[in-house]
């Protein structure tokens, strides 16, 4: 009787385990695919990029303080050595959507990992009222756009976004989503806040559920002799530094700062470490890691002081920069790629080889202006 008993419990147990197994299944979808909704995607403006898994393409909106998670459909891997140029591509854009090249202004470019399709966000008309788009150009270097009227994606709203003051030097509203990258399970997005640090890093878990306050930021500036809590990060990557991951950023002016990953909680209030200054009057545009014959490297694009390649073999080397330098330049040394002009944006295509945009910076440099044309888009070996 025990026996039967102790069986029959057993079995109970067996059944109850695969009840909760298959629950949990049910809870966790294969693929973050499985989460998205079809229909029209709510962006108010398209700024900055970046890839997730599966063709994923996040979209940040500053003007609708939201971050976008939209299926491209884009899984057909690329064949090797893929190369894509194109020449006046802001013309090329004008012409499929029907306005002027004036009325174009490519906000970010991407390359979607998989299929190697160049991605750009970028506005028709200019102003408060312009319309997003999303463009995809192919290895043929044909451009389309992606459709939003009808698509799967989800979104998530970002709590702590700033008002808009459109009096202000650089209305803050614009610079809630400066930048954005996929690390490992999670979206980070820099830009402003409406703390009182009001610089901030959030950590979105995707698939997306809601979005908590972000974690505020504050570095010593060395270029202004200052700690500073309200400047936005402008570009960042995630990187390993000395066996610990990090966010590396690159704020205007030029510091260079190193942020714990884990330090990023919500509502915290936490110091970046400054390890490299990389001049005054300039605002840093795109990052790109890579290696090269058995060295780390970093490209930074720049609107004031070219396209630098940082060396990076040992980060954690450097120490914190946390007092005025004699030079506006100190840390980590760089090279600058005196053959790489008017670079506007930059994003990896594979191991070895980026894409740019060209075109001739105009209006300041620490709040630049839109491009004039020519606009380019054009393959380069990483230097």
């Amino acid at each position: 009787m025990r026996r039967i008993m102790f069986a029959g419990m057993a079995c109970a147990l067996c059944l109850a385990a695969a009840v909760a197994i298959g629950a949990t299944s049910a809870r966790v979808p294969a693929s973050p695919l499985a989460t998205l909704s079809s229909g029209r995607v709510p962006l108010t403006s398209a700024g900055p990029l970046a890839f997730g898994p599966d063709g994923i393409l996040f979209v940040g909106d500053s003007v609708g303080a939201n971050v976008v998670a939209i299926d491209t459909g884009d899984r057909k891997p690329a064949p090797s050595n893929v190369k894509i140029d194109v020449n006046n591509i802001d013309q090329k854009i004008a012409a499929l959507v029907g306005v002027t090249p004036d009325q174009i202004l490519i906000n970010d470019v991407k390359v979607n990992p998989i299929s190697k399709n160049v991605y750009l966000s970028a506005s028709r008309g200019r102003g408060p009222d312009a319309m997003p788009l999303i463009l995809r150009v192919d290895a043929k270097g044909d451009i389309a756009t992606v459709p939003l009227d009808n698509a799967k994606y989800s979104s998530v709203s970002l709590v702590d976004a700033p008002t808009s003051n459109t009096t202000a030097r650089q209305n803050p509203r614009m610079q809630t989503i400066t930048n954005i990258n996929y690390v490992n399970g999670d979206v980070i997005v820099a830009g402003l806040s409406n703390e009182e640090w009001s610089s901030a890093l959030r950590s979105i878990p995707f698939p997306f559920k809601e979005a908590s306050k972000g974690t505020t930021l504050q570095i010593w500036h060395s270029s202004h002799g200052r700690f500073e809590t309200e400047a936005p990060i402008r570009t960042f990557v995630p990187y390993t530094i000395g066996g610990q991951p990090y966010i590396l950023a690159a704020y205007t002016c030029t510091p260079l700062v190193k942020i714990p990953v884990s330090s990023l909680q919500p509502g915290a209030q936490v110091k970046g470490v400054e390890i490299a200054d990389l001049g005054a009057g300039n605002q840093p545009l795109d990052m790109v890691p890579y290696k090269k014959d058995g060295h780390d490297y970093i490209l930074i694009a720049n609107t004031a002081r070219g396209v630098m390649k940082l060396k990076a073999d040992d980060l954690a080397s450097y120490p914190a920069i946390d007092s005025p330098q004699k030079t506006d330049v100190a840390g980590v040394p760089y090279d600058t790629m005196k053959d790489l002009q008017n670079v506007q944006h930059l994003a990896q295509l594979d191991a070895s080889d980026a894409v740019i945009i060209t075109g001739k910076t105009t209006g300041q440099a620490w709040a630049p202006g839109p491009p004039a044309a020519p606009i380019n888009l054009q393959t380069i070996a990483l230097p």
